[in-house]
């Protein structure tokens, strides 16, 4: 059963003292609190760190903010979990903003709906005058902007729209909304918002489009865990057969990485919708939408860079690179870079040759290639990398030859300048052509 609680104007000086008690109690809390003498002296920033005083502190700005919405007059609400109702301020707020920016618009109430639950399909309901007319905007509010839970947010808030408020426009709204993501909005023809600042709304003579080039720190976070060495073992051996199906502990195992780990990446995959599971096991739907992304947050392999020079060159250069094949006694090495793309997608010659290695792959490197150190005008440039898990993906173009595989090669030329882009691109229309 819910209970209903009308917002009122008039109830805004009792938030105030409200938040202000809660403040107060948790500051008199610090000043009483007594360490015990094995703690020692403890700080007031170190005193923010006690669990309950966070708690405090949290809920008093949350009723503050809460008092600052209801001063507009806008919302009525329900009582529901603080969080989800933080969610939904925040996506009310956006949504204010947002129709503020318009003239013609005039916000006649924003309301908060009571419940979260799965058969509700709409959290916020917005009543609008846009030149004379009326408008209703019913929103779908979800924590989570992945495009495998956008889409089963939007099938829930059409046929919400359908059933229960037909005429009205159907608006959906997440902290963040890859390009992904708005593609399915627009495809399932759902207005949306973000907290980012993208935006699309699309309403009787209203037509607002906005979009940003920001991403959220967690969105950030989220993509660099997905492209760290561990994940990428298991990436680039998906994408050397995308359409291959995965169980999820032979995946693992093949890529030299825990369960654990594997399953984190299924994860990733599947909430972006790179990814999709049928009876035989897990695999890449979209390896083009994939590696787009890998690209754009691609960083080089971690490791010390050293410049050489060889007096090799031409056929006496490639006679001593087929005797450089690893093995595990004597180290590992392989071809990357514009080195690699020469042998896997021609394109156009370079001066430098590049390689990545371990520690004992570096000393037989200097011996068979006859390097010596040049701090200015080397011509071999040389990776000692960390990422072991990096020589699991080699590739052998012509027998003794061994270079990166064009996954990482393309990655790494993508990072190589003007002409490395180019080469980029004519690798991948050559190597990286995925067809079902």
């Amino acid at each position: 059963m819910r209970r209903s609680v009308a917002v009122r104007q008039g109830h805004g000086h009792r938030r105030v003292l409200v938040a202000r008690a809660l403040i107060g109690a948790a500051m008199a809390g610090m000043r009483n609190h007594r360490p015990s003498s094995d703690q020692g002296a403890i700080s007031e920033a170190g005193f923010h760190k006690i669990t309950w005083f966070q708690q405090l502190v949290k809920l008093a700005c949350l009723v503050k903010l809460l008092d600052g919405f209801t001063e507009k007059g806008y919302f009525q609400r329900t009582m529901k979990n603080g969080d989800l109702v933080k969610n939904d301020l925040q996506a009310a707020e956006a949504l204010r903003l947002l129709l503020e920016e318009v003239p013609a618009i005039k916000i006649l109430d924003i309301q908060m709906q009571g419940t979260h639950d799965a058969d509700e399909g709409a959290d916020l309901i917005a009543r609008l005058d846009a030149s004379g007319r009326r408008h209703t905007l019913v929103c779908e509010v979800k924590s989570n902007g992945q495009p495998r839970h956008v889409r089963s947010a939007l099938l829930q808030l059409r046929d919400y729209v359908e059933r229960r408020a037909n005429g009205a426009v159907p608006v959906f709204i997440a902290p963040y909304l890859s390009a992904t993501a708005q593609v399915l909005c627009r495809e399932y023809d759902v207005g949306f918002v973000d907290l980012e600042g993208n935006a699309r709304l699309v309403f009787g003579g209203v037509f607002i489009d906005r979009q940003v080039a920001s991403k959220p720190a967690v969105e950030r976070r989220g993509l660099r865990s997905l492209f760290k060495p561990k994940s990428a073992q298991v990436l680039r051996l998906m994408l050397r057969e995308p359409y291959r199906a995965w169980r999820v502990a032979k995946l693992a195992e093949a890529a030299g990485v825990s369960l654990g780990h594997a399953s984190n990446v299924r994860s990733g995959l599947l909430d972006r919708e790179w990814a999709q599971v049928s009876a035989e096991g897990l695999f890449l739907c979209n390896p083009d939408a994939l590696l787009d992304a890998w690209c754009e947050a691609y960083m080089q392999p971690v490791g010390r860079r050293h410049s050489f020079y060889t007096t090799l060159h031409g056929a006496a250069f490639e006679h001593a690179v087929r005797e450089l094949r690893p093995a595990d006694d004597i180290g590992w090495m392989a071809l990357a870079s514009f080195s690699a793309a020469q042998w896997l997608a021609p394109y156009g010659r370079t001066g430098t040759q590049y390689f990545y290695t371990d520690k004992a792959g570096l000393d037989r490197l200097r011996s068979v290639l006859k390097l010596s150190t040049a701090p200015k005008g080397g011509n071999v440039i040389v990776t000692e990398i960390e990422d072991q898990g990096l020589f699991r993906d080699t590739v052998e173009p012509v027998p003794g030859v061994v270079c990166t595989s064009p996954v990482q090669t393309y990655l790494d030329l993508t990072v190589g300048g003007e002409r490395g882009r180019e080469a980029a691109d004519h690798l991948r229309r050559e190597r990286l052509q995925w067809q079902i």
